[in-house]
């Protein structure tokens, strides 16, 4: 991407929502090409340091539980969980990412309920899930996730748990390069402005959100969430592979996937 197409400025909901639908859509052949045969066709991977809910158990037991899978991309989760007897639903913005969901459910023989949806504005029932989740799903890519907090504790039933994994919020602070050049801070931690790569019109084609470790724990407090844990997973040993900034090179030196466990409080 070229510099004079990447800035740092404010970005409201419609703009965002737009820039990565489209980009998502554009991007789903090469990014399941890309990406695909680390996250499976029937697995749960939480973050490119390769945890996976089967080991790490964040969700809790699922058998018999609807669990809601925001931002789902192709659905890899959703179907792992159905596997281990919940009944999930996965949903997404992005209809070229769906695509690839329902190709993975031909593949796999493994079939979720599928629903294009925006984030902030869910297709669904107050309390009527027991567990939502999200991979790196729909959270970094709004502008209001505030809003979108509020939006998974109203469908959510009282003692309901929410888990999702985004980009550590400490690696804003550098560039994204997984070699040596992405080991110095160029960035200020506290600037909120987000990374946006813009067309030939200045018209944002990409857009990817920055909070604090802070802010993401008021978000989540002021929908009225408890937070239960926050984790950071190390990067383990022998684990080779390089996934955009996420390297053996970083990893070993500082966190690149913060992972929140939220509960609704039971009534």
């Amino acid at each position: 991407m070229d510099s004079d197409r990447v800035t740092r400025r404010r970005v409201g909901d419609a703009e965002a929502r737009r820039a990565n639908r489209r980009w998502w859509d554009a991007d789903a052949d090469e990014y399941q090409a890309e990406h695909g045969a680390f996250l499976g066709d029937v697995d749960f991977v939480w973050c490119p340091e390769g945890l996976r809910e089967a080991d790490a158990r964040l969700l809790g037991d699922v058998a018999g539980r609807r669990v809601l899978e925001v931002g789902c991309g192709a659905a890899a989760c959703a179907r792992w969980l159905a596997t281990q007897g919940a009944r999930p639903v996965a949903f997404d913005l992005s209809a070229g990412m769906l695509r690839h969901a329902t190709r993975a459910a031909d593949t796999s023989g493994v079939r979720v309920p599928l629903v294009q949806a925006d984030a902030l504005a869910l297709p669904f029932a107050d309390r009527s899930f027991d567990v939502a989740c999200t991979a790196f799903g729909a959270i970094p890519f709004v502008d209001d996730s505030a809003a979108l907090m509020r939006e998974v504790f109203r469908v959510l039933r009282p003692g309901g748990r929410w888990v999702f994994s985004v980009t550590h919020p400490m690696r804003w602070i550098f560039l994204d390069d997984p070699g040596e050049g992405g080991l110095t801070a160029v960035h200020s931690y506290f600037d909120r402005s987000p990374y946006v790569e813009q067309d030939d019109h200045g018209e944002a084609s990409y857009v990817e959100q920055h909070r604090t470790l802070g802010d993401r724990i008021r978000e989540l407090v002021a929908a009225g969430f408890r937070l239960v844990d926050l984790v950071e997973p190390e990067w383990p040993p022998g684990h080779e592979g390089i996934w955009g900034q996420w390297s053996p090179l970083r990893g070993r030196l500082f966190p690149g996937t913060a992972i929140f466990v939220a509960e609704k409080p039971a009534d």
